[in-house]
């Protein structure tokens, strides 16, 4: 599996999917309903890792181009479940609070943080073992089945009861949102149609309108993951060298990566140290292009602990800078346009997503590597 250079390849695949779809959700979210667009995401998140897992045991394990092709069309899906829940959660928790969707971007960095470190786990538990990587990978799916079933039915049944979930909804719904009206259903609350859809007679500001407004906040994103996925994962696996740490050491660097990512977006609850000028965080981000150059010469000049450093920075400013953003650019507009606004946003991460993978080519091409040799 390794000639085609699979952490750069599942990661293209994937982002397509999410960027046309995600595009797909954004122009056409708000007549949508939020409450269905969620769960379908997380389910298909759900029933695709199952599938994996599937594919893996009707397989026995064994490669060819046939089963390569099935895993990248169900990753694939994942890119179709990742606009769905993304888009949908930031446009919905946009709506409510700064402290939400705070939480929200928090919780994605944690997931990434709890697969470093069951992907650490399980090699530790079955490095010395016969196929030791393919059963890792079984239970690493397994155990991320499990979760993912939970978030369906957190979602489907816990969230919608949340008195200040309630509250805010329900405040969206007086401004004229339509897709929050099945959230309330599912919470007993229920709405007039005709009030929602003449609630005070008001014109939220169109799509257009509310990127211009933001182009500043827009670029910022685009650029925060055009450099980060530039690096991350295939930098990471393939263009680091050989070390001492042998296979262990993408291992090591993702993980630390993923670790001050999570760390990183709990920084802005401290009032005092949150960047919130607008020219401050374009400048920030476009400074970050800088790690471009400086991971190449660490990864030609470097040892592993200058790599290990600048992967760290790599996470810290991802993480604290996505945070900043998001929880700065919704304020101050009605709850329809934060939910619109939301799907934005994250419409100009994943096109910097794409932009980073498409440029992380680079480096396999910089390397006088062959694509699929």
């Amino acid at each position: 599996m390794k000639r085609y250079h699979p952490e750069r390849v599942l990661t293209i695949v994937y982002q397509p999917f999410a960027l046309v779809t995600m595009a797909t959700l954004a122009h056409y979210e708000a007549k949508i309903d939020t409450r269905r667009r969620n769960i379908f995401g997380y389910t298909l998140f759900c029933l695709g890792t199952l599938a994996l897992l599937l594919l893996d045991l009707a397989t026995s394990g064994k490669g060819g181009i046939g089963n390569y092709i099935g895993l990248c069309v169900l990753v694939g899906s994942f890119g179709v479940a990742d606009a769905h829940v993304q888009g949908g959660m930031v446009g919905d928790l946009s709506l409510m609070s700064p402290e939400f969707v705070q939480s929200f971007l928090a919780g994605l960095a944690a997931g990434g943080a709890l697969s470093s470190a069951l992907r650490l786990i399980t090699k530790v538990a079955f490095h010395k073992s016969d196929d030791g990587l393919r059963k890792g990978a079984m239970l690493f799916l397994a155990i991320s089945t499990f979760l993912e079933f939970l978030c369906i039915l957190l979602y489907a049944f816990y969230f919608p009861q949340l008195p200040i979930v309630k509250y805010y909804r329900t405040k969206a719904a007086s401004e004229g949102s339509k897709t929050v009206s099945a959230d309330l259903a599912a919470a007993g609350i229920q709405t007039q149609e005709s009030e929602i859809a003449d609630a005070k007679d008001s014109e939220n500001l169109s799509h257009k309108q509310l990127f211009l407004q933001n182009i500043d906040y827009a670029i910022a994103l685009f650029l925060i993951y055009v450099v980060t996925l530039s690096i991350i994962p295939g930098f990471l696996y393939e263009n680091t060298g050989t070390h001492n740490m042998g296979t262990w050491y993408p291992i090591v660097l993702i993980g630390m990566y993923n670790v001050w990512d999570l760390i990183s977006r709990y920084i802005p609850l401290v009032e005092k140290i949150k960047l919130e000028s607008r020219k401050g965080l374009v400048l920030a981000t476009i400074s970050r292009l800088l790690l471009i150059p400086c991971f190449f010469f660490t990864a030609k000049y470097g040892d592993k602990g200058w790599m290990i450093l600048l992967t760290s920075f790599l996470g810290l400013t991802n993480g604290y800078l996505t945070v900043c953003v998001l929880t700065l650019a919704p304020k101050g507009y009605k709850g329809p346009e934060q939910n619109a606004l939301g799907n934005l946003l994250v419409l100009c991460v994943l096109g910097g997503v794409v932009s980073g993978v498409a440029l992380g080519w680079l480096w396999l091409i910089g390397s006088n590597q062959k694509f699929f040799g």
